[in-house]
C-alpha cells in the first residue's frame, strides 16, 4: 500500500490526473491551465478550480522556510543590502514559480481525494 506522503509527492512530481494517474492534468508543460477533462479516463478536471490556494500555501511555506535562512545568513555575514537583494530575489522568485504547478496539482488531488462527493455531484446535475 502506498503511503499518503508518497502519493502526494508522486502527484506533485508527475502532475497526473488524480483519478486514473495516467494522463497529464495540465494543457502543456508551461501552462498552469488544467485540461477540461482527462484524456485517458474522461474525468472533468475543469469542474473544480483550486483558486488561490496553491499560491497562498506556497507563500506560507516559502516564507516560513526562507526568511529564517536569510536572517541567519544576514546575522553571520556582513554583506551589504544590495547583495542580499541580488542573491535572494532570484532564489525566491525561482522557487515560487517552479513550485506553483506542483502545488496546484497537489491541491486539486487533495480536493478530489478528500471531497470526491463534490466531484461526483457535478456529474449528476
Amino acid at each position: 500500500m502506498m503511503t499518503w506522503v508518497k502519493k502526494i509527492t508522486d502527484i506533485a512530481i508527475q502532475q497526473k490526473c488524480p483519478k486514473c494517474e495516467k494522463a497529464s492534468m495540465f494543457k502543456s508543460f508551461w501552462s498552469l491551465e488544467t485540461n477540461e477533462q482527462c484524456p485517458h479516463c474522461g474525468f472533468k478536471l475543469a469542474e473544480h478550480d483550486s483558486g488561490d490556494g496553491p499560491a497562498v500555501f506556497l507563500s506560507f511555506i516559502l516564507g516560513f522556510s526562507i526568511v529564517p535562512l536569510i536572517l541567519v545568513i544576514a546575522m553571520k555575514t556582513d554583506w551589504p543590502l544590495w547583495l542580499h537583494t541580488i542573491i535572494w530575489s532570484p532564489i525566491i522568485l525561482g522557487l515560487s514559480i517552479g513550485l506553483l504547478k506542483p502545488s496546484k496539482a497537489v491541491t486539486i488531488a487533495l480536493q478530489y481525494w478528500n471531497r470526491s462527493s463534490d466531484w461526483e455531484d457535478k456529474k449528476e446535475e
